[in-house]
């Protein structure tokens, strides 16, 4: 996935809609907690088994593909507002975790 050339097309999506002024780092920090919210809704009151299927068929396999785009989406807004490499903040991080819970 070239992230730069997906943050790139959700920005020209934006301006098509006049919505950049609205795409701030509080905004876009805000819109995807609820995003977030939205996915953990889907699973709400699911036992583990019911979870780990709720995507093998429809409606559920949509619903959830749908909230996770939208996490994806407003995460990517707020990398490229915010002026942060996800790939490298996820190197630096797992490296980060890596030291800090060592495998026996």
């Amino acid at each position: 996935m070239d992230l730069s050339a997906w943050q790139q097309r959700l920005l020209a999506f934006a301006a098509a809609r006049d919505w950049p002024p609205y795409l701030n780092p509080k905004n876009l920090a805000m819109a995807l907690s609820v995003e977030v919210a939205e996915l953990v809704e889907c699973y709400q009151w699911l036992d583990p088994d019911q979870s780990r299927r709720l995507t093998h068929d429809e409606p559920g396999r949509t619903q959830v593909a749908d909230e996770m785009a939208d996490v994806l989406m407003y995460l990517l807004h707020l990398a490229r507002e915010t002026g942060i490499d996800l790939e490298a903040a996820c190197e630096a991080k797992i490296q980060r975790n890596a030291q800090k819970y060592p495998a026996p």
